[in-house]
């Protein structure tokens, strides 16, 4: 069999299965597993999102919860708070918390990570991705796949390939030039299935190069299977086959759909029909139940010698309080009113429906049945131990009316209208309440001596199936912050969300911003810390934060969302390779992220070695606090081709110093930098120092 090593005791388990058995492992029998072979002692294959918890049980043929008391778990923080520590260990921790949880729960696979490129802050899926640079993303997602893989559970990486909108994603066609995929991408794949050992890999649900990636004879045969050698088990994403012939013929392992007909899959009835009238061979199907077989033997689901999980554990939820501590970011500071002191802090006003608000019941597959969640509301109240009056209104609220549906969403998730922008509500009673609740929250604002707005998105932005028309804050908030900062110059603007919002209409009256991304269980408590000084913020955006979507590329030079098809105009200038080769200036730059201290930079050189090159730094604590600090390498062309950008991230090392303390740091980067300068950076936009090789 092409690309796998066989062992002669999968053969011989082959020969003993009917067609009938075989076709039952190779697409779902139930919502989130397939049928077993039970005579054989082959168990089924049980599967489970995902990136930031393992999803509720459903009944085995129908969208609904079962009902369960014993399928709470710890809820995690999302894959861009994650990338926003820039701390590898941290993204293995996470890691092994999810797999130890899933092998817990009794699961094979858990569906994660997402590792697509966010190509555009519009898409509603973007705060399950990790960041905007294939770099960063894989440095953190195969330590992450590592780390499940621990447990016996097979991470599946996803959404191969191109599968960068929620707009059209059922069958937009994806149009990118073989430089764009090969360099921005792709990489991050690569490294998954080459370093990271990813055992499954999900396809995604669009088109490229007019095929389905499903079926995809470029992605999954010619790119995936010969290319890199991967030789494990490629899983469809729910309902994206669309032939039986070419699902078949095609590397594609297992058919997985939304939908209770589950004999009538492409890989089910249909398949047993062509291959009893010789449109289709058998072996092919054999190939498919021989790779699954492997995975089984891999997860040690044959043998008896499987690894026991656990979920719940108290050290999981120190895990995801330690990724949402070094996950908020310190946007601005100007006046230095952050950390606020709680010494002699007698009362504090709190604005902001999202300081009241859970996240984890919401997005779409990404949905967690929380053990519990800390808002912020509730770890500020914790933190300040009763000692400080805490006020709270909430400023502002949502759409009140919403369309109701007879069918679940993700029943409903084939639809493609299912994709298409949400209208906002424009309703004028609900207009008039928001009149009412800022009103109310601005004569406040005048009263308190201390504020704290805490606002941002919420899973009705940041959703499977739907991309923003904007960046604009929804709910009438630019309004409220403005009207706020006004009656008290001093508030602190806290956002939480998964994508970058627009500020521009009040970013200058604001002297103090923090970010805060969907923290998991303990992400109330994080920002709690954050605010008043327990913890010094050290994240840094994995994205730009653009002033507007249009000073993105994929707006600015590409196209977005297009139609039937969407063609990637921009190429290679994906996020700050566009703003920094084009000088369009962000609102805050990929990298930024300020801290309670400061670091200064010395002593850099540069060692070549062959097709590698060790940077070297020594960064100093100049302030009064302990802090942690990402120090970031860029490569730079020195002569640059038109294509090309004028700078790409390549290395980068997080260190922890005590006030006045100085470490040498060195980050290796694996590829020749002759002819390119070597930037030592703090962001894409704070160069520190510069070496020319």
């Amino acid at each position: 069999m092409k690309y796998l090593k066989i062992s002669k005791e999968t053969e011989e388990i082959v020969k003993q299965m009917t067609l009938e058995e075989k076709l039952g492992m190779i697409h779902g029998g139930q919502l989130f597993q397939t049928e077993g072979v039970s005579r054989l002692g082959i168990p089924p294959l049980k599967m489970s999102d995902g990136p930031m918890g393992v999803r509720r049980e459903f009944e085995a043929a129908l969208w609904k919860g079962a009902g369960h008391t014993d399928d709470y778990v710890t809820y995690l923080p999302c894959n861009s708070a994650l990338a926003a520590t820039w701390n590898r260990k941290l993204a293995s921790d996470m890691g092994e918390v999810l797999g130890k949880e899933a092998r817990g729960r009794g699961k094979d696979v858990i569906l994660a990570p997402g590792i697509n490129i966010k190509r555009t802050p519009l898409c509603g899926r973007n705060f399950e991705y990790f960041s905007e640079d294939p770099y960063l993303t894989k440095e953190l997602a195969v330590p992450f796949i590592q780390g499940i893989q621990k447990w016996d559970v097979a991470a599946c990486v996803k959404h191969f390939a191109v599968n960068n909108q929620e707009t059209e994603r059922l069958s937009v066609d994806v149009i990118a030039d073989d430089k764009a995929l090969r360099e921005i991408y792709l990489p991050a794949f690569y490294e998954a299935v080459t370093k990271g050992k990813s055992l499954t890999v999900m396809g995604a649900y669009n088109k490229v190069k007019g095929e389905f990636c499903c079926q995809s004879r470029f992605l999954l045969e010619d790119i995936l299977r010969k290319e890199w050698g991967y030789d494990g088990v490629v899983i469809s994403d729910w309902g994206a086959v669309h032939d039986t012939g070419l699902a078949a013929n095609s590397q594609l392992t297992i058919e997985m759909s939304v939908t209770y007909d589950f004999d009538q899959y492409y890989m089910a009835e249909p398949l047993k029909e062509k291959i009893r009238n010789g449109e289709i061979e058998e072996q092919v199907i054999d190939e498919k139940v021989i790779r699954i077989l492997t995975l089984m033997t891999r997860l040690h689901m044959l043998d008896g010698k499987r690894k026991a999980g656990s979920y719940n554990a108290p050290s999981h939820r120190q895990k995801a309080l330690e990724v949402a501590r070094e996950s908020i970011i310190l946007l601005k500071n100007e006046k230095k009113h952050l950390p606020m002191d709680t010494g002699g802090l007698k009362e504090l006003l709190i604005i902001g429906e999202n300081a009241n608000c859970m996240h984890a019941n919401g997005g779409g597959s990404a949905e967690i049945k929380a053990l519990y969640e800390i808002t912020p509301l509730m770890g500020i109240k914790t933190l300040l131990g009763g000692n400080t009056q805490v006020v709270f209104v909430p400023g502002y609220c949502r759409e009140e009316m919403k369309e109701e549906s007879s069918l679940n969403w993700q029943e409903d998730s084939l639809r493609n209208d299912k994709g298409k922008e949400k209208q906002a509500e424009k309703n004028t009673a609900l207009h008039n309440k928001r009149k009412m609740l800022r009103e109310d929250a601005v004569r406040m604002a005048k009263e308190y001596e201390h504020v704290i707005f805490i606002g941002g998105l919420n899973h009705e932005q940041d959703t499977e199936g739907n991309d923003r028309k904007d960046m604009k804050l929804p709910y009438e908030q630019d309004l409220l912050i403005r009207e706020i900062l006004k009656a008290n110059s001093n508030t602190i603007v806290v956002l939480t969300g998964g994508s970058p919002v627009e500020m521009g209409s009040w970013i200058s009256m604001a002297p103090s911003v923090l970010w805060s991304w969907y923290g998991g269980m303990e992400g109330g408590t994080a920002l709690a810390e954050a605010l008043f000084g327990k913890v010094n913020p050290s994240g840094k955006l994995p994205e730009t934060f653009y002033k507007r979507h249009t000073d993105c590329s994929a707006h600015a030079m590409g196209e977005f969302p297009g139609g039937k098809t969407v063609t990637y105009k921009e190429g290679v200038f994906v996020g700050y390779r566009y703003n920094d080769t084009f000088a369009v200036s962000p609102e805050f730059c990929f990298g930024h992220g300020l801290s309670y201290t400061t670091f200064s930079y010395d002593n850099a050189k540069a060692v070549r070695a062959k097709e590698q090159t060790q940077v070297f730094c020594t960064v100093t604590n100049t302030g009064t606090v302990k802090g942690a600090e990402t120090v970031q390498v860029y490569l730079a062309p020195l002569h640059r081709k038109k294509e090309e950008p004028v700078q790409e991230l390549k290395g980068f090392e997080k260190v922890e110093l005590e006030p006045g303390e100085s470490k040498e740091i060195c980050m290796v980067i694996e590829e020749d930098c002759k002819g390119r300068e070597i930037r030592i950076a703090s962001s894409s936009r704070d160069i520190r120092s510069i070496i020319k090789i």
